[in-house]
């Protein structure tokens, strides 16, 4: 999984047509807006389908780091597969991103998570501070090799 962590003061995504994939999540709700935030424009990779479960805590861990350091407690987790290549499966990438949503409402995190496959609207107003814009990639642990 690949994100960019934009800490901002206002986020507001709304659905506007269908997307190119084949999986189309209900369009609801068709608006996602929220004051300050972390958002997160969140692409699944195919390195990251043999270890979902794996993926999700370990990026839920970093979101929360993350979080944390900026003391937000809203977390938004947006689909946005256009800035990365190879990317995972549809179904996997949604159910990452559900277990990433998941674990982070466990620790207590407002999370919003836009709809997949749909292109949208975006209006975000970014801080700008060191920390206002952050990139990483989180992956799958690799194999162990036994012998």
């Amino acid at each position: 999984m690949r994100f960019l962590a934009l800490h901002v003061d206002h986020f507001r995504s709304e659905i506007t047509e269908k997307g190119r994939t084949r999986l189309i999540e209900p369009a609801e709700p068709k608006v996602s807006e929220t004051g300050e935030a972390l958002v997160l424009l969140v692409s699944v990779e195919k390195g990251d389908e043999p270890a979902p479960k794996e993926v999700a805590v370990k990026a839920a861990g970093e979101i929360s780091t993350l979080a944390s350091q900026l003391g937000v407690q809203t977390i938004v987790l947006h689909p946005f597969a256009h800035l990365f290549a190879e990317l995972a499966a549809p179904p996997i990438a949604i159910e990452i991103m559900d277990q990433t949503r998941c674990t982070l409402s466990e620790k207590g995190y407002q999370v919003v998570r836009t709809p997949f496959g749909w292109f949208n609207t975006l209006e975000i107003k970014a801080k700008g501070h060191p920390l206002s814009r952050v990139a990483r990639r989180i992956e799958a642990p690799e194999e162990t090799a036994w012998g």
